[in-house]
């Protein structure tokens, strides 16, 4: 888990201890059940000595709850209140509820609903039934956003500079690695241009094909991203392009009308907008290479 040391740097009105303090609660996985400060450590970059000051005055603020007999730590409810929180607050989440349902029952795939956590897309939706056993996911669960459909259908949805800080985050987070990754995201963007969704055939998991749309709204948040994936002998690419891809596309738009989501336009500005995106991203790897800022 890279910490922003550059914006710790850079802007005085960032509180440091903050932010490492969230950073210790962020180390907290689904299914991790108990972590000490040695775990902590490693996974927030953080020094040991400063863990194990920050879980001493988290415990005493009720978000961890010290389990002595292994010297570990665990989230306590008021920690885990805040999660619920949100999710409360997510009015995406419940109204895109049937709508999933019904894909995933056409389908047999499993859909989810997401936002961006940092480098990852975290679940905060999902609806799944037993013939996705390839797919084992939940909501709090989280996915890379380079390599996954809801990842890269969330890239080709933000605005163009937010998209291309993202991607210098995504170039300095993956090293040497970037090159292969953004190769994908370039492609990704093509088949949204054209398509209206990103693929992902196994790109992330081999065994696993997925599609992803992203979610525009018009009330400042977002955007959010929606995929529909199963085991790659379910779900073929030619099946993603032909099926899942199209339906996916008419959910999510079903679900912005409902939510009065993306603004209307004239459908001749609409289409023009179509013709200019397509335009742009089909100009291939320079598209990712000019956000970046390399020539």
């Amino acid at each position: 888990m890279k910490r922003s040391g550059k914006k710790a740097a850079t802007d005085r009105s960032f509180v440091v201890a903050l932010a490492r303090g969230l950073d210790v609660l962020r180390a907290f996985q689904p299914n991790d059940g108990l972590l000490g400060n040695q775990e902590i450590a490693a996974r927030t970059n953080l020094p040991k000595p400063t863990v194990s000051r920050l879980t001493y005055t988290l415990t005493k603020l009720g978000y961890l709850t010290p389990v002595p007999r292994f010297e570990k730590y665990q989230l306590a409810p008021s920690a885990m209140a805040l999660g619920y929180a949100a999710l409360a607050n997510l009015g995406v989440r419940h109204l895109s509820e049937p709508f999933r349902e019904e894909v995933m029952r056409a389908t047999g795939g499993a859909v989810a609903v997401g936002g961006r956590d940092r480098h990852s897309m975290i679940y905060f939706g999902q609806s799944r039934n037993g013939l996705t056993l390839g797919v084992q996911l939940d909501v709090g669960s989280r996915i890379p956003i380079a390599t996954t459909a809801m990842g890269r259908a969330y890239i080709w949805a933000l605005p163009d500079d937010d998209r291309a800080a993202l991607l210098r985050e995504l170039r300095e987070h993956y090293g040497s690695r970037w090159t292969k990754l953004r190769d994908g995201i370039e492609r990704s963007g093509e088949t949204v241009a054209r398509h209206g969704f990103a693929i992902s055939a196994g790109e992330w998991q081999n065994d696993v094909h997925a599609v992803g749309v992203a979610l525009k709204l018009n009330d400042g948040t977002g955007p959010y991203a929606f995929n529909c994936g199963a085991p790659a002998f379910r779900f073929t690419e030619e099946r993603l392009l032909s099926d899942i891809g199209p339906r996916l596309v008419a959910m999510v738009r079903n679900i912005e009308a409902t939510l009065g989501g993306a603004m209307s336009q004239p459908a001749q500005q609409t289409t023009q907008s179509k013709k200019e995106q397509s335009k742009r991203v089909r100009s291939g790897g320079k598209v990712a290479r000019m956000a970046e800022g390399i020539r």
